[in-house]
């Protein structure tokens, strides 16, 4: 679908994925997630075949567009490179954001991989161990079974009473949590800001970062970069803050984070662009959430060129 007449200034791109197949959608900031909000959807992420419907737009009115905001996407760069010359690309905060949290959860999910290993061994241990002991009664038990002395006296038994195999049960912190089950459950606090943290949430991080010093260090330059683009500072003064930013990653051991760092160096011009008019992708992931809370009502969709002519109808 494209609709031309509803280009604007300011645009967000972005990709959806209805019944298995991945779309773009173009959208107009001006439109505010009602009409004259879609502006173009594209079947599949191929610049080329993207490029190729947005160029039907006439040339004066792409020229006319003068910022475009977008994820990490390649796909999505190359489009509005191609496209929209004149606009200035702006890469999403929050995406940067996610892409560190991401990093972190990467190493999180290490550690808990080395959690479960070690949990499993210590089991088997155990098993072995009460295996061991198992053996050594049943052992006595017949040893005393066949000597004259160890026989019962008239009514009573003889010895204590038998004792069964004891069950693993792994260590535990002072909230309850299992090693591998902190390391699963703090997903969520990884991925918030300290100050949305529960009063649970509060014990558990700080349990985890007792014991994980690479998390705390992680999670600390995630607060630090989250903590620059929430200052209102121009886009000279977040450039240094950003430099400031990179030595202290490279200062530190964590490779996860170091690669995360690397994918913002590659496109830091837009990265910082945020700095200019401060615009995120926003309206772009409120307009997919839109898509599939409208998939939901249908419960699914059997036509996609009848559910796309529905969008037209609603948001063009």
């Amino acid at each position: 679908m494209l609709l031309a007449g509803n280009l604007s200034e300011y645009c967000s791109i972005d990709e959806t994925q209805i019944c298995g197949e991945v779309y773009v959608f173009l959208t107009s900031k001006a439109g505010h997630g009602m009409k004259k909000t879609l502006i173009a959807s594209v079947k599949g992420t191929k610049a080329e075949t993207v490029s190729a419907i947005l160029l039907k737009i006439p040339k004066e009115e792409r020229e006319k567009v003068r910022e475009v905001t977008m994820d990490f996407s390649d796909s999505m760069y190359s489009i509005v490179k191609t496209c929209f010359p004149n606009a200035t690309i702006v890469i999403d905060c929050f995406h940067i954001v996610q892409r560190l949290c991401e990093a972190l959860d990467e190493m999180r999910l290490g550690f808990k991989r080395l959690a479960v290993t070690k949990t499993k061994k210590e089991a088997a241990e155990h098993n072995q161990r009460e295996d061991e002991k198992a053996r050594k009664r049943k052992y006595n038990r017949e040893w005393y079974a066949s000597h004259k002395a160890s026989k019962n006296v008239k009514g009573k038994k003889r010895g204590r009473k038998r004792i069964r195999k004891r069950k693993f049960k792994p260590q535990t912190f002072s909230n309850g949590d299992t090693r591998v089950e902190l390391l699963t459950r703090a997903r969520t606090i990884l991925y918030k800001s300290g100050e949305k943290w529960g009063k649970n949430q509060k014990t558990r991080a700080k349990i985890l970062f007792d014991n994980y010093e690479k998390l705390r260090e992680g999670y600390s330059l995630i607060c630090k970069i989250r903590s620059i683009f929430q200052k209102n500072i121009t886009k000279g003064q977040a450039k240094g803050e950003l430099h400031s930013w990179y030595k202290e990653v490279a200062d530190c051991t964590i490779r996860e984070i170091k690669s995360a760092r690397d994918c913002i160096k590659a496109k830091e011009e837009e990265v910082l662009n945020y700095f200019i008019n401060r615009h995120t992708n926003a309206s772009a992931e409120s307009f997919n959430s839109k898509i599939k809370g409208f998939k939901a009502q249908l419960h699914g969709v059997a036509d996609i060129p009848f559910f796309m002519y529905r969008l037209c109808t609603i948001f063009g």
